[in-house]
This record gives C-alpha cells, sequence and structure tokens, in this order.
C-alpha cells in the first residue's frame, strides 16, 4: 500500500482497534466519501461558500482519521477556500480531490479484498 496516498501505520491501528468490524469501517468510509463528495460538489455548484466550507472540513476530519493524509490536506485547502468566499479555487481542489479520492478508493477495495465476510 502506499504510503503517500494512506498512511499504512493509521490503517495497522485502526484495524487493531476495530478487529472484526475493519471490513465495514473500510466500506463506510469509502460510501461516506461518495456522499460527501456529492455534498461538495453541490456546493460548489451552488456558490454556497459556507456549506463547501462545512461539508470540506468534515471530509478534512474523516480523511485524516483513516489515513489518506494527501486527500486531507486538499480538504483543508478547499475549507480555506470556503472559509475566504474564494470560490474560484473551488473546481480545480473539488477536481484534485476528486482524483486522489479514486485512488483512496483503489487502495481501500484493495485492502478490503484481505477480509471476507
Amino acid at each position: 500500500m502506499s504510503d503517500i496516498h494512506l498512511d499504512s501505520a493509521v490503517l495497522a491501528a485502526l484495524q487493531d482497534v476495530m478487529e472484526d468490524e475493519y471490513p465495514v469501517l473500510l466500506d463506510t468510509f469509502v460510501l461516506d466519501s461518495e456522499e460527501r463528495l456529492l455534498v461538495l460538489r453541490k456546493a460548489e455548484q451552488a456558490g454556497d461558500a459556507q456549506n463547501l466550507r462545512l461539508a470540506a472540513h468534515s471530509f478534512k476530519g474523516s480523511c485524516s482519521n483513516m489515513g489518506a493524509l494527501l486527500l486531507s490536506g486538499l480538504c483543508k485547502q478547499l475549507e480555506e477556500a470556503g472559509r475566504r468566499e474564494q470560490l474560484e479555487l473551488a473546481p480545480d481542489l473539488l477536481e484534485q480531490i476528486e482524483r486522489e479520492f479514486a485512488i483512496v478508493r483503489i487502495l481501500l477495495k484493495s485492502e478490503r479484498q484481505r477480509y471476507r465476510r
């Protein structure tokens, strides 16, 4: 697994804590993230800096908790753009977030395949 995209130490710690529920955590994060991306896109399209900021802040936290630090950093940039009402930065940042999430999703699905229900 690529530590650039996912911190394997964070995932190992989560696996220790979650035990048998670890695969469920991985699945939940992927599904939740897909929903969060939709919320971010809607806020960006609506020109809603406040909701963009809040959604980016929330996504940043969940990414950080899962060890997706590059993705978390991109969300932090989007959160700051929302805070400063610099909505012109949002399309490019969202594209970067979506690309990074695509990589993270593949890595997590690979991690998930190590476990059977």
